[in-house]
């Protein structure tokens, strides 16, 4: 059985490049100031903690594979709005993923991090 989406075995750049040719098609960039799109990206947040609402952490993996189609979705919606945010501002959002795991390894390396849950600070 395929469960791959059509089109979803394509980079991401190129999922980049139809979330904003959808955007444009429609003339939404007018609506789509940075203010705007960081509370979206809030907003579609929230949305997808609601699924998770008064559910343990225990049984929190139960709850998301329950509703797995719906968190994807919101976890869509997020994505497409960092998306637009990124364009907007004017950083390449996948450059700034990169960046933030290179800082991130630096300041969780292995030998001092794994399996542990502090702050880098706390190391």
């Amino acid at each position: 059985m395929n469960t791959k989406a059509e089109g979803s075995e394509c980079g991401f750049r190129e999922i980049q490049r139809r979330i904003i040719a959808f955007r444009d098609a429609r003339d939404w960039q007018q609506f789509h100031d940075p203010k705007n799109l960081a509370e979206a990206v809030a907003i579609e947040a929230g949305e997808l903690l609601e699924h998770f609402l008064w559910t343990p952490s225990s049984e929190s993996y139960e709850r998301g594979a329950y509703r797995r189609d719906k968190v994807s979705e919101e976890a869509a919606d997020i994505l497409i709005y960092l998306t637009y945010l990124a364009e907007e501002v004017g950083f390449d959002l996948v450059e700034s993923v990169a960046a933030k795991l290179r800082t991130n390894e630096a300041k969780y390396p292995v030998r001092k991090a794994k399996g542990r849950s502090e702050k880098y600070r706390e190391l």
